[in-house]
C-alpha cells in the first residue's frame, strides 16, 4: 500500500486495514478515511502498486461542480474507510495528468485497483452514488 502522503511503498495484509496501519517512513495513517492531495509521482505509483481499491477525483480550483462535489467525497471516503482510499490531483496544477489519464471533462473519478483502471466516471455525484460506483466496479 503506498503512502499517499510521502510515496513510500508499505506492506499491509488486508486483514490488517481495520487495525489502523501506518506507513513506516512517515508514520501517517495509511487508511484513515481522509481524503489525500496527490501529487502525479505519488498518483502513478498507487495506482501501480496497490490492492485496496482508490478512487481519485480528479479536479480543479475553478471549477464550480468539483467544488460541490468535494464535501460528498470527503462523506464516502469516511464511509468506506479502510476499505477504500480516496485521494485528489489537482488537473490546474498538474495539467500533464489530465492528457496522461485521458481526462476529458472534471470532475472525474477513476478507480484503481490492483496494478490498473477498473471504472471511471465523469460529473459530479452525491456521496451515495460515489458510494454505489466504488461498490459495483471494485473487489472489496
Amino acid at each position: 500500500m503506498t503512502c499517499l502522503d510521502c510515496g513510500s511503498v508499505n506492506r499491509v495484509p488486508t486483514d490488517k486495514l481495520t487495525a489502523g496501519p501506518k506507513c513506516g517512513t512517515c508514520g501517517a495513517k495509511l487508511a484513515d478515511g481522509k481524503v489525500r492531495e496527490l501529487d502525479p509521482a505519488t498518483l502513478s505509483k498507487a495506482a501501480r502498486n496497490d490492492g485496496t481499491p482508490l478512487l481519485v477525483d480528479f479536479w480543479a480550483p475553478w471549477c464550480g461542480p468539483c467544488r460541490t462535489m468535494a464535501p460528498a467525497f470527503a462523506q464516502a471516503a469516511r464511509n468506506m474507510a479502510p476499505g477504500v482510499r480516496f485521494a485528489k490531483i489537482n488537473t490546474q496544477d498538474h495539467p500533464n495528468v489530465s492528457a496522461k489519464n485521458n481526462i476529458r471533462g472534471i470532475p472525474a473519478l477513476i478507480l484503481y485497483q490492483n496494478g490498473k483502471e477498473i471504472a471511471r466516471h465523469a460529473g459530479a455525484i452525491p456521496a451515495n452514488a460515489i458510494e454505489a460506483f466504488v461498490h459495483k466496479n471494485a473487489k472489496l
